[in-house]
């Protein structure tokens, strides 16, 4: 049985103005500053590339901080295909707080994030395999509307469109799809649909941003030609804010904790190089917007604005920030009346933002509940206040999506609270709060998001909001602000959370895949929780027509919201073997409800509801295992324990330093170390000696891939052995089996073909390329156009016991069900076993 012990991760984070990820923003007088410079600014830059952690948090920071430019990352992709450091949630879920981390940086560096309909699906060599995957026509679009939304000045790719096979093959296609796009965003013909919303535009310049790691050392860049390049220097020290420009984007850049992306900041002189790959020439090789206007004489009847504002900045009053809202508002008013434009509705948002902020006017509406159900009834705690002498009122406040208007006619007096409650009765059609893009089944390649005008949009969509219909000097302005959800905490004190519109009953099977290996009947476990108060109805668990289901469905009542019960179904499997989806569906008042709710809840970002099919694997194949008891070594996280249990294991996690000792280990036969454990947990290699000596005794050391860095022990194997970067993206590469008749192969399981087929994202990834005669190479597959990797399972033997390792893909293709990956890892668990029994030789 898995044991309690287990690990956990205290996340402490600084955020540059933020203590938590939802709360209300509170400018000081420098910000403010620093936002009415920014609303004198009418250029805009875009930055393409392909993941979360791809952008250069340096050079976004500067272009918004530095240069007041309207600065936005568009990350083709969430980073569903990568690992996860903070916990074990993989692919949809990882893309979930991948998301969350890229907008808490935009929120430090001062940026703001895009994203396209493109799925991470894993690790691609070259353009041409990452496009065999993605619809390119459809992410090409994406950046389309993007270019046409956001209508940058200028663009800056990340990687070079012309070096494919360089990188990463999404890296490559961000910068192809990126220069397409560059002409065809301004071709009415192109993606006609999307001019519904958005006009064409033509960028005015198209750059790549080069680096060393591009050229591949300091001294291949310093003697690479730069005639086409111009120069950014970016080491710049805002000392309003005290920090430099590389300390605000290290700060950025350490919001990717799933990835392990912690930066330093650094000071003092820095440059950045940007070469021009379409546009217009530059004449000013210091300056990307040369020959762009970027005030606001670019608009018709802009110059009087223009004017203004410029006032404004200049007779800013850092001890009295109030003292501008007369101009301020005389500003909204002239934008107002101009002419509809793209730069109306983007000055018109930031001029209620330093308004409110100038009068120091804080305006909040809290409800009684982090959670509630459609057709429901919350109340909002509502507050107004007016901190300056600024005449403002308060006439009425508006609840979307209801539109319902109270009339209130408040006059909201100097440092005067204005506290009440309003009732708000929800649509019973209104949608849970989930991530909009797993609404809709994708595909590997692609998630399906049916409405064009949410294609892009970075976060969850929430529509309970609350207009606060203001008159402030007179003029009217609408002030929107979302519900949250706020309440203290002891050692955190205030805490917000936003509110989430949730399934009235929610179900999940425990299990994600279950065994019927045995061919007997076996109790399945369904978990029903409330989202509401004094509820019931029936839960029945679908399977397909071999299947046998007892009872067909069972009833259940709920008193309190959040309240969870148990049932139980006996399922019994056909003879043969046999591989389903079963589905559990709630059925309250007619409806059916056949989500599981997924809370993800992380310190440094905000609180996330998933909502995901109720669903599990059942799966009766022929699979035998043996006896033996594993610890289990947790790494960057994974679910590969829980997945040993369901195969009929023992299993016991283990601490480094209270478990990894000659007599604890000396209860197990076999030890698992967790994908990266060596790369995240330092002090492993401390008790390698003792691992090893595990071994010698007799038992079996299975050692998932790791990646090649400085905390990789020398003895990480008995034998010399290389870590490398090799991998097999292809899940379907053919492989060859190298020694078939190894005992791995053979035993308890007999391992063919067919046990490769039906993988998930990638054969296997940081194969050694390099290892020791006393190791047996078991496989051998390779990518397209590539040479043979062998170096996918490893098997040495060492005393009398047996030393492995292993890259292959184990933490995906386990919980995903894949049948051959259990039948091999049963083997692996078994080698010592098979040396006493009658295993074939």
């Amino acid at each position: 049985m898995l044991n309690n012990k287990q690990l956990f991760i205290f996340i402490s984070f600084f955020i540059f103005q933020f203590s938590s990820a939802q709360k209300p923003q509170k400018w000081n007088a420098v910000e403010i500053h620093n936002q009415i410079q920014k609303l004198n600014f009418l250029g805009s830059v875009l930055y393409i590339a392909a993941h979360p952690d791809d952008e250069n948090t340096r050079l976004i920071s500067y272009l918004s901080n530095e240069k007041k430019a309207r600065t936005a990352y568009l990350s083709l992709t969430r980073g569903d295909g990568g690992q996860n450091l903070i916990g074990s949630e993989l692919r949809e879920l990882l893309g979930v707080i991948r998301t969350q981390e890229l907008i808490e940086a935009r929120k430090i560096d001062g940026g703001e994030q895009f994203f396209s309909r493109a799925n991470d699906f894993g690790f691609s060599k070259n353009p041409d395999e990452t496009f065999e995957i993605w619809d390119k026509e459809k992410v090409l679009a994406d950046v389309v509307w993007a270019i046409r939304k956001f209508r940058p000045d200028v663009i800056i790719n990340r990687f070079d469109h012309r070096s494919p096979g360089t990188t990463h093959g999404h890296h490559t296609a961000s910068a192809i799809l990126s220069v397409e796009s560059f002409d065809l965003s301004n071709n009415p013909k192109s993606f006609p649909e999307q001019l519904k919303h958005y006009n064409p535009w033509q960028p005015k310049r198209l750059f790549f941003n080069p680096s060393v790691w591009f050229y591949g050392s300091q001294e291949k860049f310093d003697a690479a030609d730069k005639s086409n390049f111009i120069t950014l220097e970016t080491g710049v020290y805002y000392a309003g804010l005290g920090k430099s420009n590389q300390e605000i984007a290290a700060l950025s850049r350490s919001s990717h904790k799933s990835q392990g992306f912690g930066s330093t900041g650094s000071r003092g002189k820095e440059s950045e190089y940007l070469e021009l790959i379409d546009g217009e020439k530059i004449k000013d090789k210091a300056n990307l917007f040369d020959g762009i206007d970027t005030s606001w004489n670019r608009i018709k009847n802009g110059k009087e604005i223009g004017e203004l504002v410029t006032k404004i900045e200049t007779d800013f009053n850092f001890s009295n920030p109030a003292a501008s809202v007369p101009d301020l508002v005389k500003a909204y008013t002239l934008i107002a009346d101009l002419d509809e434009n793209h730069w109306k509705t983007v000055k018109l948002e930031e001029l209620k933002n330093i308004i409110t902020a100038c009068s120091g006017l804080y305006l909040e509406a809290v409800s009684n509940v982090q959670q509630t159900t459609p057709g429901s009834t919350i109340q909002l705690r509502i507050e107004a206040i007016n901190r300056s002498i600024t005449p403002v009122e308060l006439n009425s406040i508006t609840a979307f999506p209801s539109q319902k208007n109270t009339v209130l006619n408040k006059v909201l007096n100097n440092n005067f609270s204005e506290n009440f409650s309003v009732d708000l009765e929800l649509p019973e059609n209104l949608e849970y709060s989930q991530p909009y893009w797993l609404k809709e089944k994708g595909t590997t390649g692609m998630y399906q998001v049916s409405e064009q005008k949410n294609i892009g949009i970075p976060d969850i969509i929430r529509n309970i909001k609350l207009q606060f219909n203001l008159k402030i000097n007179g003029i009217a302005i609408p002030v929107e602000r979302t519900v949250v959800y706020k309440y203290n905490d002891k050692v955190n004190g205030e805490m917000y959370n936003y509110l989430d519109i949730i399934p009235e009953v929610s179900t999940r099977i425990l299990d994600q895949v279950s065994f019927f290996n045995d061919g007997k009947t076996k109790k399945i476990a369904v978990q029903v929780k409330a989202g509401k108060d004094n509820i019931d109805g029936n839960v029945r668990l679908e399977v397909a027509e071999n299947w046998i289901v007892d009872p067909l469905s069972t009833s259940f009542n709920l008193e309190k919201k959040e309240h969870e019960k148990t049932v139980y179904f006996d399922v019994t499997p056909p003879e043969n073997t046999s591989e389903i989806i079963a589905k559990s569906v709630a059925v309250v008042n007619s409806k059916e409800i056949d989500k599981e709710q997924i809370i993800i809840d992380y310190d440094h970002i905000s609180k996330q509801q998933v909502l995901l099919a109720a669903e599990s694997k059942f799966k009766k194949l022929d699979l035998k295992i043996t006896n033996e008891r594993i610890g289990y070594i947790m790494g960057a996280g994974d679910e590969v324990p829980e997945c040993l249990i369901q195969m009929g294991y023992p299993v016991t996690l283990l601490t480094v330093e209270e478990d990894i000792n000659t007599r604890n280990l000396n209860n197990f036969d076999v030890i698992i170390t967790g994908i990266r454990a060596y790369n995240v947990l330092p002090t492993l290699k401390n008790r390698q000696h003792l691992l090893l000596e595990f071994v010698k005794r007799g038992k079996t050391l299975i050692v998932q891939y790791n990646t090649p860095d400085r905390n990789i022990p020398n003895n990480i194997a008995p034998y010399p052995l290389t870590i490398s970067s090799d991998r097999v993206t292809d899940e379907n590469a053919t492989v060859q089996f190298l020694a078939p008749n190894h005992a791995i192969l053979n035993y308890p399981n007999k391992i063919t073909e067919k046990d490769f087929k039906g993988w998930t994202q990638e054969q296997g990834l940081y194969y050694p390329n390099q290892f020791d005669a006393a190791f047996t190479p078991i496989l051998s597959s390779h990518d397209k156009g590539e040479t043979d990797k062998k170096g996918a399972l490893l098997v040495a033997a060492y005393g009398k016991g047996h030393y492995i390792y292993t890259g292959l893909s184990l933490f995906r293709e386990l919980p995903m069900g894949v049948s051959g990956a259990y039948r091999l890892v049963a083997n692996m668990i078994s080698l010592k076993t098979a040396e006493t029994e009658e295993a074939p030789k």
